[in-house]
């Protein structure tokens, strides 16, 4: 009876080397930060001043633009690596 053929593997290849792990940009950290802390800071100041500080013409948009800060420093940890 015939032998057949042997089946030959294909040479191993190594999966390419990962490249160096991305950092963070060094602005990030201290601007997500700085917005959340200062979004906080706008919100109690317009609560304790009953809407007289920060931006008196405004009123209670005062508490719109706390909040804005606030989600803008909350959407750059997305970029926290």
């Amino acid at each position: 009876m015939p032998e057949s053929k042997s089946r030959k593997k294909p040479a191993y290849t190594p999966p390419p080397a990962k490249a160096a792990p991305q950092t963070n940009p060094v602005w990030l950290v201290p601007v997500m930060l700085t917005l959340m802390v200062l979004g906080l800071a706008w919100i109690v100041i317009t609560y304790i001043t009953q809407s007289k500080f920060p931006v008196p013409e405004i009123g209670q948009w005062n508490l719109a633009i706390g909040f804005v800060l606030i989600i803008t420093g909350f959407g750059l940890t997305t970029r926290w690596r």
